[in-house]
């Protein structure tokens, strides 16, 4: 299987997935209990009222209806209209999607680098203490849910050692003179949301990796890098690393869809405008587009990050591609 024909059977995955996740989540939305028409027009509405928005918006039409109209729009780009915060639901999701990308990104990019080095620390001095610190490290941080981190940083860098801001993501009182003041000052306002989402996954990626580089360090093919006199680096590294990584990366395509969940706890504790908060007003609000709009963006988000993992998969371990080329001969 070439290199392109693989790309294009992983779009075609990609596309037909985000649209089975768009028809789910949408009967999903409207099988919830509640009136739509109830949530625009007010508790005090009277019924012409109610009637009038629910011919304005729809929602007398039979519900297959609905759905087709809903597709067609969104693939027109069209994600709809805010009940709450009436305003077009692309706009309000794009707003919100670059804070939500930086801290997410920066959480994960951090988790997957720092987790990796501690466990392969760990597994290269199993009886040291340096694993043992790493062991103890790793139990804390699965140990501790991501809201209950946040809560602990925000008393000591807030009330004992104001060292960091704990709300939002820039100064107001204090407008940035240039662009690198900007950039310093959100950098600041981003380093303990960061550090309480990665530090969950942080945990999880140590230990697994710690596993995994354990059993590769007892592999035949390091004993005979070994054997030849290789330098112990590059046995760790070159051989070694390479395939204890394919684990985090399978894990990493699996927990980024956990990570915007997260996300959304961390957007609440630190006041972070994402999309985290924008979810949590459209749920207290029953907007559903707006859940719907952020719903379709999460999934973007997952299917178009395991497609990169199965090229980096294929890159790392060329095995997958002949693999492949032997299934579909």
């Amino acid at each position: 299987m070439s290199a392109i024909s693989f790309i294009a059977g992983r779009l075609a995955n990609a596309l037909s997935l985000i649209v089975a996740v768009l028809l789910f989540s949408f009967l999903l939305m409207h099988l919830a209990p509640g009136d739509p028409a109830l949530v625009i027009a007010g508790e005090s509405a009277d019924a012409t009222t109610l009637q009038e928005v629910r011919r304005l918006y729809g929602f007398d039409q039979p519900l297959l209806q609905q759905m087709t109209t809903y597709l067609w729009r969104v693939a027109h780009g069209d994600l709809g209209q805010s009940y709450f915060f009436n305003a077009p639901v692309a706009q309000l999701v794009m707003e919100r999607v670059p804070a939500t990308l930086l801290l997410v990104g920066s959480a994960i990019t951090i988790a997957v680098l720092l987790g990796t080095s501690l466990g392969v620390a760990a597994a290269c001095r199993p009886r040291g203490l340096t694993n043992a610190g790493i062991t103890v490290l790793s139990v804390v941080g699965f140990a501790a849910p991501v809201f209950w981190t946040g809560i602990v940083l925000v008393q000591i860098f807030a009330s004992h050692w104001p060292v960091f801001p704990v709300n939002g993501m820039r100064d107001v009182t204090r407008p940035p003179t240039s662009a690198l003041s900007g950039a310093l000052d959100v950098l600041h306002h981003l380093v303990l949301p960061t550090v309480s989402l990665a530090f969950f996954y942080l945990a999880q990626y140590s230990r697994l990796s710690r596993a995994t580089m354990l059993e590769v360090l007892n592999a035949d093919y390091i004993r005979t890098a070994r054997s030849k006199g290789l330098p112990e680096r590059l046995v760790i590294f070159r051989h070694g690393l390479r395939n204890a990584i394919l684990p985090v990366l399978t894990v990493l395509g699996l927990q980024v869809g956990q990570l915007f969940a997260g996300a959304v706890l961390v957007e609440a504790v630190f006041n972070w405008p994402g999309l985290g908060t924008l979810a949590f007003d459209a749920i207290l609000q029953r907007d559903t587009p707006v859940l719907l709009g952020i719903l379709l963006f999460s999934a973007v988000i997952v299917v178009l990050t395991n497609m990169v993992i199965d090229v980096l998969y294929r890159l790392i371990d060329p095995r997958m591609g002949s693999g492949m080329k032997g299934k579909t001969s």
